[in-house]
């Protein structure tokens, strides 16, 4: 018999405390303290929540923004870390799942970042850890590409779990991969965008794409966007005051969570500070795929033939004198106390 999952969901709208590492993990722990009070066992995070958003790479030449780029390296994080370690103990106390993003520094490359997705359940481990396949635009001057070694849908206590960062929503391939991997939940992370042209509307963008996941899919996604906080605006226009009006600019923000059919589910938040709840019942998947179920009877699987390359990408792999194959990254991870672990 199938059973499955009715939850509450939590989408977290709020502004990380630039570039403070520590301090903003502790906001973390203190929201999915808040959320999981008000009855939440999923608690999504926007983009690169811990620390920071790199907003100088829009508003300032490279050449300008080298220093703050230095400063991002430095507050950025290793996975598995303390840092992490800490959510995860917040994710088990509390007895939800978490999805947050951070930017991840390489253990072998101080300057290489990656701008990364962690999952973990409920119990504490750490599901999965998604880098960004392409970072979006000027973004290129800050994160390197991710693989697709974590683009896998987690099983969980609130079902089939996957996400994606902000443009990889646009990534077509990248979403059926997931949804061909059986995903009913979908956690979508943002950054609020200001800087966009000026004919742009970034929250009715992040609600469009969301909403043509979940109709396509048939799956339920949570949107989790950050702010521009006036501690973001006058950092940055310490330094750049031309920057000011561009990073104040509104309706740049949007949280909420849609369900199968592509609407928004209740209210959603748009430049506002705050989590956005609502109740998820995932039989509502269910009736939708009679109609279209793409990744199932409503394709031509012998038309269409999607390959997804999901190997780890390493500088080198190392071969010892026994004949062992070593990479760096596999081995940083088994020698952290920490674990890694994949579902599947």
């Amino acid at each position: 018999m199938l059973n499955l999952p009715q939850f509450k969901a939590a989408a977290v709208q709020a502004a990380p405390v630039f570039l403070d590492t520590d301090a903003t993990v502790d906001k973390v722990c203190a929201l999915i303290r808040e959320a999981a009070g008000n009855g939440a066992r999923l608690v999504a995070f926007p983009e690169v929540f811990v620390a920071g958003y790199p907003y100088w790479n829009w508003v300032m030449n490279p050449v300008e923004g080298s220093p703050w780029f230095e400063r991002l390296c430095r507050s950025a994080i290793e996975i598995p870390g303390p840092e992490i370690g800490r959510i995860a103990a917040a994710a088990k106390a509390n007895h939800v799942n978490v999805v947050v993003g951070v930017n991840e520094r390489s253990r072998t490359g101080i300057g290489t970042l990656y701008n990364t997705l962690v999952t973990i359940s409920d119990d504490g481990r750490i599901l999965g850890r998604h880098r960004k396949l392409v970072p979006t635009w000027a973004e290129k001057l800050t994160w390197a590409n991710g693989d697709a070694s974590a683009l896998r849908v987690h099983d969980t206590s609130i079902g089939p779990l996957g996400s994606l960062a902000c443009g990889e929503n646009t990534n077509t391939l990248a979403r059926f991969s997931l949804l061909a991997q059986g995903e009913l939940v979908h956690v979508a992370s943002y950054i609020a965008l200001p800087v966009a042209p000026a004919d742009y509307d970034m929250a009715e963008a992040i609600r469009v794409r969301a909403a043509a996941h979940c109709f396509e899919g048939k799956v339920f996604t949570v949107v989790s966007c950050s702010m521009v906080s006036s501690e973001i605006i006058d950092a940055i226009s310490a330094s750049h005051p031309q920057a000011r009006d561009l990073l104040a600019r509104r309706n740049s923000a949007f949280s909420g969570v849609l369900g199968p059919d592509g609407r928004v589910i209740g209210e959603p938040l748009i430049d506002d500070e705050g989590i956005i709840y609502a109740d998820i019942d995932l039989s509502r998947c269910i009736q939708p795929r009679q109609m279209h179920d793409i990744t199932g009877h409503y394709n031509r699987f012998d038309v269409f033939d999607l390959r997804v390359n999901r190997r780890p990408l390493a500088p080198a792999h190392f071969v010892d004198a026994g004949g062992d194959v070593f990479d760096l990254d596999a081995e940083a991870a088994e020698l952290n106390p920490l674990e890694i672990s994949e579902s599947e």
